[in-house]
């Protein structure tokens, strides 16, 4: 934990910057948090698994993105305020432009589907690099059924029954509380 502390002091707000910058520029959608968790916990080693775990969860119960959360998060901790400036702005500069150009490049030419196919390409992509990353994250635990139902259940709730995310956390958050509870500790037999 104390390489940790060490390293996050040493990080200047150049290296921040250009590090969320090519996390902005590598990934879109889902992939953004994917790459993220590789940046900050195995590249960089700013954070270990459990405290980017930590702010992803609290990135999830916030409003806006949650890869936009988490640079926020990040950056605040490695340099306080002008950190999570910096962190947020470079992620999100290589997307804003990229939007622009797209734009652009569409406006000129509405009635080519070249921009609709790339876009559908890397909608794909994202699909593929969040999916990745849960695993990851899940730890192999995934394979557990207490934890296959709960992904389930979650599924269901928000893609069939279309219910929003305050909604489905308070239904799956007490039961996912009840299935990880603490098992009781066996008291000794009174004499």
């Amino acid at each position: 934990m104390t390489e940790l502390v060490v390293e996050r002091k040493a990080a200047l707000l150049g290296e921040i910057f250009r590090e969320f910058l090519i996390v902005g520029a590598a990934s879109f959608g889902g992939g953004v948090v994917a790459y993220q968790k590789i940046l900050l916990t195995e590249k960089k080693r700013w954070f270990s698994l459990d405290e980017f775990k930590a702010m992803l969860a609290i990135s999830q119960t916030m409003p806006g993105l949650n890869a936009v959360n988490i640079a926020v998060l990040a950056g605040d901790r490695l340099r306080g305020t002008v950190g999570a400036f910096v962190a947020a702005a470079a992620l999100l500069l290589p997307g804003c432009l990229f939007v622009v150009a797209v734009g652009m490049l569409y406006l000129s030419n509405p009635d080519s589907a070249v921009a609709g196919y790339f876009l559908v390409g890397v909608a794909a992509a994202a699909v593929g690099l969040l999916s990745s990353v849960t695993v990851r994250l899940a730890e192999g635990r995934i394979l557990e059924l207490k934890y296959l139902a709960i992904a389930l259940l979650t599924f269901v709730l928000m893609s069939l029954a279309g219910l929003s995310l305050p909604q489905v956390l308070m239904v799956v958050a007490p039961i996912a509380i009840f299935l990880n509870r603490p098992a009781k500790a066996k008291r000794p037999d009174a004499d």
